[in-house]
């Protein structure tokens, strides 16, 4: 049985901009996490957030001038959704780069690396999100739409601003020395994240031995 209910423009509008309330909230709380979680590293979080919460705006904005698309109290809550997805982003990324650092890497290469394994979980969580807000989109009616294409919209700027924002910006900074050399504020300290030996270090080292171990034995096979 399907209902349908109606409500003033002003409470409509009243609604909408409590919900808008909500998520400057929300992401105000995200970027407070990000700052006390990653210290200076936080900042890439926050800008990035910040871009993409401008792309948003101004693709709601575009859309609702060329097809006319209106933003309802259930768009505003599939965008509030939205910063808690475009954050899981953020924190696979720097959590694969911390665990990197930790095994003894230079943030370069645990940049590149981290990325590496990053970058296939972001893109499944945020393909499962997509395909998710394409199904609620079709099998949905009224607001609930709305909710699943700013979900949807959102998801697909995320992986914008993870592969043409934050990557690239990390990546500058890991040749910063301020971020290279592991500032005990950068949030990316091999002391505060608990690395106990270079164990990349270790594992050239030993393949080095076993080099030379190998280069003598064929000496003194030759030679006999």
């Amino acid at each position: 049985m399907q209902t349908t209910s109606q409500i003033s423009p002003l409470l409509g509008g009243e609604q909408a901009q409590r919900g808008l309330l909500a998520g400057l909230i929300g992401l105000l709380l995200v970027f407070v996490y990000s700052l006390v979680q990653y210290r200076a590293l936080g900042l890439v979080t926050v800008l990035s957030l910040i871009i993409s919460a401008v792309l948003t705006y101004a693709t709601v904005v575009l859309l609702g001038n060329v097809q006319g698309l209106r933003l309802t109290l259930a768009g505003v809550t599939g965008l509030i959704v939205s910063i808690g997805v475009t954050a899981d982003s953020f924190i696979v990324y720097f959590e694969r780069v911390r665990d990197e650092v930790r095994e003894g890497r230079s943030l370069r290469s645990a940049v590149q690396t981290g990325w590496a394994r990053a970058k296939r979980t972001i893109l499944i969580a945020d393909a499962i999100n997509f395909l998710a807000a394409i199904v609620l989109y079709v099998l949905a009616a009224g607001g609930v739409r709305g909710f699943a294409f700013t979900l949807g919209l959102s998801t697909l700027i995320d992986v914008v601003i993870v592969f043409l924002f934050t990557h690239p910006v990390l990546t500058l900074l890991a040749r910063t020395r301020f971020f290279g050399q592991g500032h005990r504020l950068s949030g990316l300290d091999p002391q505060r994240l608990g690395q106990t030996g270079s164990t990349v270090g270790v594992k050239n080292a030993l393949g080095t031995i076993a080099s030379r171990r190998a280069a003598r034995e064929a000496q003194t096979h030759q030679e006999a």
